[in-house]
């Protein structure tokens, strides 16, 4: 990494085209904001309307160039969930700012601490309407419909506080993208560069009522055969959380969100199952439901079918979530608070039907044995991934059969810091967070999986990891198409827009300097895939499904589609 011990980017006074002494600019007050908030890495493309920014940036931190802006903001979301902290992307103006725009919908939907710093016109022509190079109709308000909140720099002297009231935002529960617009010439304006206050290590959290506490005392105590349901609010409470299904005897099933936080390893760990027809049997059976933190989305609830029992309690730090999609009773506030409340002030023991407990067991491993019978040999696959590579690899996956298969699924996740996948279920932008993943820590290896037409959406980004070179094995699974599609169609009819053209890709590797490996059956993966994570280094690992095979029950989405 570049010497980060340096000073002011030496940036030359501009306004006489005559070099004078060095002197700080936006460029080096960016990075002092960044530094405070602990990043070290940020993502972007170079522009004439971001220039002093990514100077100081490149001189003092590490800049990784991207090849598209969606990808700076998919590598910040990726470095954000494999941190725990902050992401920082720079994109351009006017078409770059409104090409991050798709990425920033995906860090909206996963809450991710994102800092998305975008170049503008200068202040004199901003809103003028006169076309200046760049300029776009309300970039701003564009801004504000797809990060969580979004501002302007309309003064040089007020530069750090809008920065450091946007890292804030972004870093505070529940967290969410935030957008800065800043007019280029405000960029190049001489800056004083001090330390600004330190951002706290916890922001104050939410207490919830003691009423609440008190209903969900209550409906605790008086349960016997409860459910939890934790989903992506559980991220920083995972100690507690394991902690109370434990003193409890409870069985836990987690939306897509929520996995990691308790090791999915752990033997009352049912998991992202809860619209599987066992789950489904386990919540008709049960008397209580405490969900924690979690959206409720369609595609892990059925389109909103599963049963819910009548008493059901739900705890969020958003005073509009509970009852929502599913009649609860509220709690408002953190997550970690109200658990913690709840094992300092209840006694679990004799509470739940041992029956129970053990039913929470017996459904872990139905539902993964079910599973693995519709997978074939591609669960063999799955295995051969989780053996290859140490429970802290980071695994990104992007929209793809073998990730809303088995990787959202069977494949466990020790931690909520490794579990990073577009929520918001776009396709394309599993390389880019895989990026940002990787290059968050490269003492560790990470796995991106990626499908042949998702990668084909940001394919440039090739390049960006034959430059970087972090250690990250790419898995590719090649289908020559849109393969979820395919198999919805197939299943009434002819197929249609769902065959793609397809790169040789030991050719595509080799044409960049980077290895290329090929797995064509489950003992193929069995060898290929430790090796490639033995490199140390970029690895394009291709599953060749035409070869592998299908799965014994293709795979479909669990999305309604009117017919």
């Amino acid at each position: 990494m570049t010497d980060n011990s340096s000073g002011p980017s030496s940036s030359a006074c501009r306004s006489s085209g005559v070099e004078t002494a060095p002197t700080a600019n936006g460029g080096d007050l960016l990075v002092q904001v960044l530094r405070e908030a602990g990043v070290d890495t940020v993502f972007g493309i170079v522009s004439v309307h971001n220039l002093p920014l990514v100077e100081a940036v490149a001189a003092q931190l590490r800049f990784v160039p991207v090849r598209h802006e969606a990808s700076a903001v998919s590598a910040a979301d990726g470095y954000a969930r494999a941190t725990g902290g902050l992401g920082c992307a720079l994109t351009s103006t006017g078409t770059g700012a409104g090409n991050a725009a798709g990425s920033l919908i995906e860090s909206l939907a996963a809450g991710t601490s994102v800092l998305h710093v975008t170049g503008q016109v200068q202040i004199q022509y901003l809103g003028s309407g006169r076309g200046f190079i760049h300029e776009t109709k309300d970039q701003l308000g564009m801004l504000e419909a797809v990060s969580s909140y979004a501002a302007t720099i309309t003064d040089a002297g007020d530069a750090g506080k809008v920065l450091r009231d946007g890292v804030r935002r972004a870093l505070a529960s529940p967290g969410g993208p935030v957008s800065i617009e800043w007019p280029i010439d405000l960029q190049y304006a001489a800056q004083d560069v001090v330390a600004g206050p330190a951002y706290a290590a916890d922001e104050p959290v939410v207490p919830p009522a003691d009423d609440q506490l008190a209903a969900l005392r209550t409906a605790v105590e008086s349960a016997r055969r409860p459910v939890i349901w934790a989903g992506g609010g559980v991220r920083d409470a995972g100690p507690q959380l394991t902690a109370l299904i434990e003193a409890w005897g409870v069985p836990l099933l987690t939306s897509n969100s929520g996995r990691g936080a308790v090791d999915e390893a752990h033997g009352l760990c049912i998991g992202n199952y809860g619209s599987s027809p066992l789950g489904r049997e386990l919540l008709a059976d049960a008397d209580l439901l405490v969900s924690l933190g979690t959206h409720f989305r369609s595609n892990e609830t059925g389109d909103y079918s599963i049963p819910v029992p009548d008493k059901h309690v739900q705890v969020d730090l958003d005073s509009a979530a509970p009852g929502r999609v599913f009649p609860a009773t509220a709690v408002v506030g953190d997550i970690a608070t109200v658990l913690d409340d709840l094992l300092a002030t209840v006694a679990f023991s004799g509470l739940v039907e041992p029956e129970w407990t053990d039913r929470a067991r017996t459904t872990r491993t139905a539902v993964r044995e079910k599973q693995r019978a519709g997978l074939g040999d591609h669960a063999l696959l799955c295995d051969a991934v989780r053996d290859a590579l140490p429970a802290d690899a980071v695994i990104a996956r992007d929209v793809t059969i073998a990730s809303s298969s088995w990787g959202n699924r069977l494949l466990e996740m020790a931690s909520p810091h490794v579990n990073v996948f577009p929520r918001g279920g776009g396709i394309g932008q599993g390389l880019g967070m895989a990026i940002g993943a990787a290059l968050a820590d490269e003492t560790r290896p990470t796995l991106a999986i990626v499908g042949d037409g998702g990668l084909a959406v940001h394919l440039g980004e090739i390049l960006t990891v034959a430059q970087e070179k972090p250690w990250l094995v790419l898995l590719v699974f090649n289908d020559a198409g849109y393969g979820v599609l395919r198999n919805m169609q197939a299943a009434t009819g002819p197929t249609y827009a769902v065959d793609l053209a397809t790169p040789d890709f030991a050719a595509l590797a080799a044409s960049v300097g980077l290895d290329h490996r090929r797995i064509g059956s489950a003992d193929d993966a069995k060898s290929v895939l430790p090796e490639a994570v033995s490199l140390r280094r970029p690895v394009v690992v291709e599953v060749d499904l035409a070869e592998f095979g299908d799965m014994p029950a293709p795979f479909t989405p669990p999305v309604s589609v009117p017919v």
